[in-house]
């Protein structure tokens, strides 16, 4: 790379009170143009990089080595420095935009205010901000501009904060985790745009993820981090065919690309009975809109894994909370073992949510801070009056062994555990009750690939020495496809697709499912993976 827009030299960031640095000897370049993805597992150094590249590291954090942007040090530049330079010389698209957006402030103030702050007219900015808008694949940009962001979706606030990030014209563009929390079509949708914009302006993108169909999709070049450290660097084909770092490896394994070629294998016998029967479900919250849920039917075979899939919107996780009886339905009828649930008393509810358990999205706020995990994970025990208290111990010791934990963790609180031992705990807290059937709704999305592949291999584990029964509501279709006996499809509050996962992969019934499936990532083609997966999950043939 003769003149490369980003250059790093030896760079390293310390923080006080930690063991290790975040990032360290980091050396790397990105060219004029180019659309780099740098991949790694949480605490790898990958926003570490991306923060001082923006000048956005705490003023905490002790900073060595060279950072050179179109021939400016960065490393040398003050917060003053910063503050004229940062959306000229970078612009920053952060991970969630439900938090990213000034709540307070219209969406035509916040993209103006962008232009602004470096000195552009108000009337310029305001011109401007209807291109950016539309730019990015926002319809209407007049009325948008007059907008808050709670009456905007996330794949919407998204695209906002791209326009926010481009507004300045900067040469780089860092776009930290930006479709992580969106389902497949909207991160289809976002990621051409700004794959097509950075081309378009000649902009370099550095593209931060842990999902590596999503790099090998986009990048150009791919960077590998673990533990503050640049492992391996090259083309998404070179890393594909010949990673040359074991740890590249494990990545390659542990990601979304290995799990879309795993297969359930099931023994060739009577289909299991139902635990769960749904027919005719509805829902409408609003009597001039749509229904939110309209005619769904469907069940849950015994010791089976059920996956429920669709856009944001499409009424997945609406059926999901019926079924959970935390929401009330329309018309229809939900029988657990036999039993109607919909309309059931208050004594016949408790015992039914003692036999379905719910496991939420985001461990990190699923759990609650104050409590250490005794506490947490004891709680479903005193609620359902199971056992005594002078057991809770030892009862919760077992929990945290079957999931994976050791004892001494019992002390602890959420904030003192990662996000997948955090997971770890959601799950033993719902297994307390001793359930049927567990809920899991997104329960990876909040964890990058290797840990995801632990969970899911924690899940496979109880399910078959429990006998466990799961519904598992999910956008990531790769998972789904490896996981999944079924798959129920819903588009607009409908099932639009249902049956044994192989048919729905392979031989979709609607043009709704032929859709989503082609938004998944497609790995440029890079397909049959070299890669050794689990024999027991392995594709024959």
């Amino acid at each position: 790379m003769s003149s490369p827009l980003v250059r790093i030299r030896q760079f390293r960031v310390d923080y006080p009170g930690s063991q290790q640095p975040a990032v360290q000897a980091l050396d790397l370049e990105i060219g004029a143009g180019e659309i780099v993805c740098l991949v790694g597992e949480s605490g790898s150094g990958k926003s570490t990089t991306a923060a001082a590249l923006a000048g956005l590291l705490p003023a905490t954090a002790r900073q060595n080595g060279q950072l050179w942007l179109q021939g400016q040090a960065l490393d040398t530049f003050n917060e003053r420095d910063w503050q004229t330079r940062r959306g000229r010389l970078v612009g920053f698209v952060p991970q969630d935009p439900g938090t990213s957006l000034d709540p307070v402030k219209t969406i035509g103030a916040q993209v103006i205010e962008a232009m602004t702050v470096h000195g552009v007219a108000h009337s310029e900015a305001h011109a401007k901000a209807l291109v950016l808008l539309q730019q990015v694949g926002l319809k209407a940009p007049e009325q948008l501009l007059r907008c808050y962001p709670h009456q905007l979706s996330g794949g919407m606030c998204q695209r906002v904060l791209i326009a926010i990030a481009l507004a300045n014209d900067p040469p780089l563009l860092i776009a930290d985790e930006p479709t992580s929390a969106l389902d497949v079509s909207v991160q289809r949708q976002i990621l051409d745009r700004l794959q097509h914009l950075v081309r378009a302006r000649g902009s370099s993108l550095l593209l931060i993820t842990h999902d590596l169909a999503v790099a090998l999709d986009r990048a150009d070049r791919i960077l590998v981090m673990r533990h503050g450290q640049l492992l391996e660097s090259g083309t998404p084909e070179h890393l594909w065919h010949t990673p040359s770092h074991p740890y590249t490896r494990q990545l390659l394994n542990a990601s979304p690309l290995a799990r879309l070629q795993q297969r359930r294998t099931r023994p060739a016998d009577h289909p299991a009975a139902p635990l769960l029967q749904v027919t005719g479900l509805q829902r409408r919250f609003n009597r001039q809109g749509p229904a939110a849920v309209a005619d769904v039917s469907f069940s849950l075979p015994r010791g089976s894994t059920t996956s429920l899939v669709g856009e944001s919107g499409s009424g997945k996780s609406t059926t999901a909370r019926i079924i959970l009886a935390l929401e009330q339905a329309d018309a229809g009828s939900v029988l657990f073992d036999g039993e109607q649930v919909l309309g059931a008393g208050r004594k016949q509810l408790q015992a039914y949510r003692r036999r379905v358990q719910l496991v939420y999205q985001n461990p990190w706020a699923a759990l609650d801070p104050r409590h250490n995990l005794l506490d947490i994970i004891s709680e479903p025990l005193r609620a359902f009056a199971i056992g005594n208290r002078r057991d809770d111990r030892q009862r919760v010791v077992e929990l945290l062994e079957r999931v994976g934990l050791p004892a001494d963790l019992l002390q602890r609180r959420p904030g003192q555990l990662s996000g997948g031992q955090r997971q770890r705990v959601a799950i033993a807290r719902a297994l307390a009750a001793e359930p049927e059937l567990l809920v899991l709704d997104e329960p990876l999305s909040a964890l990058d690939a290797p840990v995801q592949a632990q969970v899911l291999e924690l899940l496979q584990t109880l399910q078959r020495d429990l006998g466990l029964t799961y519904l598992f509501v999910s956008h990531d279709l790769a998972t789904v496809r490896g996981i999944s006996d079924q798959v129920l499809v819903m588009s607009q509050g409908r099932l639009v697709d249902q049956g044994p996962t192989e048919q729905v992969f392979e031989q979709p019934a609607s043009e709704y499912t032929r859709r989503l499936l082609a938004d998944m990532p497609g790995w440029r083609g890079l397909q049959p993976a070299p890669l050794p997966l689990p024999t027991r999950h392995a594709r024959s043939g």
